[in-house]
């Protein structure tokens, strides 16, 4: 009776999924393109830009915390080799991520959402039931989850079948989902215990039948995958009957779930910064856009109320029949985090091709390059610290993808040196280029080669 009991309640909370959620945006880590994975900061971000659900992966310390994090070894995200199972929590904590932030607790997290209830999280147990026979882990989720009272705010998925057959016990209402990287782990001895199957795009792709198999037995099809932002691939998973995506990229997630839904207009409310060199143009609404004769000022602050998509551009609502383009606001970037970069110049990096783009936004690629050995002036920002994007007169380019040039002061150095660690951009041109020198000579990118002065 019991066991026909729990497949009762996965069969219902499986359905009531099914009708409710709709095409789910789940943002993996975070936001991590924005900022350090699994922080406060890329879990606002990811929310932000319209994620359902945060994806976090839980391990846990010695003294028996759970610690949000993907790796064993904490060195690839704080630059300190921590393995999580042999340090305790208070020693795990004074560990630092890039934006400042520290290593944290599932209950400082749920401490820190608990009156946010559009906040939603899924939770992925790190754990080898063939290697690690305790379930310490699980017991200790559905504690913390259950003290929190975050049960109707959770999904928990895992690669590991052994422990959603613990947390189906512990929470018989839970909604579980097996993450799957081949078809072969799909059968129906662990069927009966999940909601859902979390599979690779490729397996997706392969074999497109599974999405209807799955839904035939009313359970639910998410797919991961490395999300690159292709197009190509964002086009087929919407236009299959997929029940979610877990990605990198949660606002392009989401602008494919508005492309999907129809929905056009959807509330942000969060405050912007204009950091444009000249003024620039309102329109009254984005789907005319005529422009007004109002303006918004370099330094301006805005507050952004609305955001609406039309024909695949992003404008926000800046006040009551006043639209500008997304491009020239920044919701994330900071004058502090542009500070010493604001003034300086740009140039490709030697032997690079630095593709140019007409949007802030991987999937407004050009076939257009900038031109070598020429400096260009940074006209705007847009972005976050971690992800940064630069206006030339040319278009957009990645600031990763660049030189920035003109850091020869001790002035420029201190002001660079004040940057948060999140913000420290290493890709400096540390020799002067005279690009109206006449005399013929090396040109700039074989002299930085030859001397090997550059940092990046």
């Amino acid at each position: 009776m019991k066991i026909k009991s729990q497949v009762f309640w996965a069969i219902f909370f499986s359905l009531v999924f099914f009708t409710t959620s709709g095409f789910t945006v789940v943002g993996h880590r975070g936001d991590p393109i924005k900022y350090p994975e699994e922080t406060i900061q890329a879990d606002n971000s990811a929310f932000n830009s319209g994620a359902d659900y945060v994806e976090l992966d839980l391990q846990l310390s010695k003294d028996g915390v759970l610690v949000i994090s993907h790796d064993d070894d904490l060195y690839r995200v704080t630059h300190t080799h921590a393995i999580v199972s042999q340090n305790n929590f208070k020693t795990l904590k004074q560990l630092r991520y890039d934006n400042g932030e520290h290593v944290m607790s599932l209950n400082e997290l749920f401490k820190y959402y608990k009156n946010r209830p559009n906040t939603k999280f899924v939770l992925e147990t790190k754990i080898d039931h063939s290697i690690n026979p305790s379930y310490e882990l699980e017991d200790k989720i559905a504690q913390v989850i259950k003290e929190y009272h975050m049960q109707n705010r959770i999904m928990i998925h895992s690669f590991s079948a052994a422990s959603l057959f613990h947390l189906r016990e512990l929470m018989p209402h839970a909604y579980l989902i097996l993450i799957v990287g081949s078809l072969r782990r799909i059968n129906f001895s662990i069927l009966p215990q999940v909601n859902a199957v979390n599979a690779s795009s490729d397996i997706v792709q392969e074999h497109p039948f599974l999405i209807h198999w799955l839904h035939k037995l009313h359970k639910q099809l998410y797919v991961w995958a490395k999300m690159d932002e292709s197009p190509a691939l964002w086009h087929w998973l919407i236009n299959r009957n997929v029940d979610g995506v877990v990605t990198n990229f949660p606002a392009t997630g989401f602008k494919y779930k508005l492309a999907k839904s129809g929905t056009k207009k959807y509330a942000i409310n969060r405050s912007g910064i204009y950091f444009g060199k000249t003024k620039t143009a309102t329109m009254m609404n984005p789907y005319v856009r005529i422009k007004e004769k109002k303006y918004v000022y370099p330094g301006q602050k805005l507050n952004v109320t609305y955001g609406v998509r039309v024909d695949d551009r992003l404008y926000y609502q800046i006040a009551e029949k006043t639209f500008i383009s997304a491009e020239f606001v920044n919701l994330d970037l900071r004058q502090q985090d542009i500070a010493p970069y604001q003034n300086k110049k740009i140039m490709a990096k030697p032997n690079t091709k630095v593709t140019l783009y007409s949007y802030p936004d991987n999937q407004a690629q050009t076939n257009k390059v900038l031109p070598a050995d020429k400096l260009f002036k940074i006209q705007n920002f847009n972005g976050s610290p971690k992800n940064m994007w630069l206006y030339t007169k040319l278009g957009w380019v990645k600031a990763n993808q660049i030189l920035f040039y003109g850091f020869f002061s001790k002035q420029a150095f201190a002001d660079y040196k004040k940057l948060p660690r999140v913000s420290h951009y290493t890709n400096l041109a540390l020799l002067t280029y005279n690009p109206n020198n006449p005399i013929k000579e090396l040109t700039f990118s074989e002299k930085q080669k030859a001397v090997n002065h550059i940092i990046y």
